[in-house]
């Protein structure tokens, strides 16, 4: 499925925590629905305007009866500070959907017993797909890490069976890493995104567990579509674009 480029129409624009924001647009191309796991490159400035590049987020959530877009995103610099200014009837400019992401479908017809696990921004990507996983017939087991407080857990809440949190700090659920919560010997699959010592955590556990996991990587971006080639990370089995073959990748190729 190609991406396409077009303005759409803020809806909503909702602060979910200090620094972090939801953003709803409206999609207008049913041919194009986005899946778990796929992002845009939004630009909410003019093409001559700074910043330069356009800013790759993760689709959090789509509703394809009204084609209500959602993307929950972390307050980092120029460009987020500029989605975030975004007041509803405002346009931005997406490119999108891209990316290979989760295959939902296929994952629900293959396995049962399906983990999702997360840490910070990176559950972000992970609503989607727990709906997805669901709708298809498997209500995952979702575990989240955060620094000091969850956020956004109560969307989860309908498509997961059971939620487990862990934190730095220890203000919420279990006092350490997430991975102190995860037994993936319980588990057939194992879906991760967040930061990457905690998916290489967790693919350390499933890889000595004989358990497959999918990981979805995050990196900088600059064309989103494969072209450029600035998002080009070594692997196993050789350089792969993390926007065009990627972001979701066994995590036994990505990870040592």
């Amino acid at each position: 499925m190609s991406a396409i480029s077009c303005n759409l129409t803020v809806l909503q624009q909702e602060t979910v925590a200090p620094d972090i924001r939801r953003l709803t647009v409206q999609w207008q191309d049913p041919r194009h629905e986005p899946h778990a796991g796929q992002f845009y490159m939004l630009r909410a400035w003019a093409a001559d305007a700074t910043p330069i590049l356009s800013r790759p987020i993760s689709v959090n959530d789509f509703d394809n009866q009204t084609g209500a877009l959602t993307f929950l995103y972390q307050l980092k610099g120029e460009g987020t500070h500029k989605i975030a200014a975004l007041q509803p009837g405002q346009t931005l400019t997406v490119t999108g959907p891209c990316g290979n992401g989760f295959d939902a479908a296929a994952l629900a017809g293959k396995y049962q017993r399906i983990a999702v696990v997360g840490g910070g921004i990176g559950t972000a990507p992970l609503l989607l797909l727990c709906k997805e996983l669901c709708r298809a017939g498997v209500r995952p087991d979702l575990f989240v890490g955060f620094r000091d407080t969850t956020y956004g857990m109560d969307r989860f809440v309908p498509w997961c069976r059971d939620i487990y949190a862990a934190t730095d700090s220890g203000k919420e659920g279990h006092h350490g890493l997430v991975t102190d919560l995860l037994d993936v010997s319980k588990y057939d699959i194992v879906l991760t995104c967040g930061p990457m010592v905690m998916m290489r955590g967790v693919a350390k556990l499933c890889a000595a567990a004989g358990v497959p996991c999918l990981a979805s990587l995050e990196k900088k971006m600059a064309c989103g579509l494969g072209a450029c080639l600035g998002c080009t990370c070594h692997t196993k089995i050789g350089p792969v674009t993390v926007c065009k073959d990627g972001p979701v990748f066994n995590a036994q190729e990505v990870f040592d």
